[in-house]
């Protein structure tokens, strides 16, 4: 990789860690402030073209340019897209930059391998691409532009409760804590009764779900850190994004679950700028698995 390629990535790296510091410095959370004055409705920015939804760090910067845009969709293009479909990004818009970073092995290192007999190393990269909300276009079709229906409460509650059925996590409900307990590998959330209104339950439940896929027999991440540690701060990061991730794939507002964990959280990415693209991966992942067990496909 040449110095200008690795000095782009740092950018970008630096970019991005120093956008969600300055909001968690505002005790904004960039998982959940996206929804204090969206005027869309609230779900996962996805690709108008190709219909797949953004993982990973590209969320936050996506809910992040859909409040300041004041977008009304959470659809997004590629300038050549938009075109394809028929339309054309207006003059003057400026789009944002989103990444997708990967593995791959140089083929000099794979044969060097080969006559080493071990296995080839991989090289991280890390590419950008410009992207246009579909409200920054114009002569798109209709299916590009509509505003979809949000379902309704009723509707909602009732396929969270079958994705925690589903899951088959050991689920307790009882007690005055809502928690995960890595080593005996259940979830506990306090009766319905205990919170305000039932969809504070459902999105503290997911929270803890969210830990509960880290489990070594599942996606397998480090949940060992003490309480008080860079890796604890770690591991309540992805549940916190997780659980958003989930929640606004389900029509659910997400809501800060451990706000009092923004100290940690802002010494864990000053330490590290890389650390908040690993959170948010690990928190794409464990979304994902949870919402594998919904009953529907989901936004």
């Amino acid at each position: 990789m040449n110095d200008k390629s690795e000095t782009s990535r740092q950018s970008l790296y630096s970019e991005v860690t120093g956008r969600v510091i300055a909001e968690l410095e505002q005790g904004r959370l960039p998982w959940v402030q996206p929804w204090d004055g969206a005027a869309c409705g609230c779900t996962m920015p996805h690709n108008a073209g190709s219909g797949r939804r953004y993982s990973g760090v590209n969320v936050l910067i996506l809910w992040a340019a859909v409040i300041e845009g004041g977008y009304t969709s959470q659809r997004w293009l590629t300038y050549w897209q938009a075109q394809a479909a028929g339309g054309k990004v207006r003059k003057g818009e400026r789009g944002t930059t989103v990444c997708y970073a990967d593995r791959f092995t140089p083929k000099d290192e794979e044969e060097q391998a080969r006559v080493e007999d071990r296995e080839a190393r991989q090289v991280a990269f890390l590419k950008r691409f410009t992207v246009f909300n579909v409200d920054q276009c114009e002569g798109l079709p209709d299916a590009l532009t509509s505003v979809p229906e949000v379902a309704a409460e009723a509707e909602i509650l009732p396929q969270v409760q079958a994705l925690i059925d589903a899951s088959g996590a050991d689920f307790r409900v009882g007690g005055s804590e809502a928690y995960y307990s890595p080593g005996a590998d259940f979830v506990a959330v306090p009766p319905q009764g205990a919170f305000g209104e039932p969809i504070n339950w459902y999105r503290t439940a997911l929270h803890e779900l969210g830990h509960w896929t880290g489990h070594r027999s599942r996606l397998d991440r480090y949940q060992r850190g003490g309480f008080g540690s860079a890796d604890y701060a770690h591991e309540e990061l992805v549940a916190e994004m997780a659980s958003a991730f989930a929640c606004a794939s389900l029509a659910i507002q997400p809501t800060v679950r451990h706000a009092d964990y923004i100290g940690s959280w802002l010494a864990v990415l000053r330490e590290d700028e890389k650390a908040i693209f690993r959170a948010a991966s690990a928190a794409s992942k464990a979304a994902d698995y949870l919402l594998a067990f919904a009953p529907e496909a989901v936004s």
